[in-house]
């Protein structure tokens, strides 16, 4: 099995979880970590412009990571994956 039918297959299950166990629109958490790079964090943060998201970052220990969560209202499971979809082109990034 290569890694875009694994992909797949994860983000089908989390849709499906998603549609089972949540009413929509749903307040929804997202969390990344991302090296700590103010261009990675902002590319991030685009991707949720206009979209009324509390964003929250940390810095780890170290200084060498940052971790990111947004809550935002989301409109639906497809919502919630598209979004994932989109962050996960930022390099480096690891979703949670």
């Amino acid at each position: 099995m290569n890694q875009n039918s694994e992909t797949k297959a994860f983000y089908d299950r989390l849709r499906q979880q998603l549609q089972d166990d949540t009413s929509w629109p749903s307040p929804y958490m997202y969390k990344f970590i991302v090296p700590a790079s103010l261009e990675k964090i902002a590319e991030i943060e685009a991707a949720f412009n206009d979209m009324d998201a509390v964003i929250n970052t940390r810095d780890s220990s170290k200084g060498n990571y940052t971790s990111v969560s947004i809550k935002v209202t989301m409109e639906s499971p497809d919502a919630v994956v598209e979004k994932y979809l989109e962050v996960s082109k930022v390099e480096g990034v690891i979703s949670l």
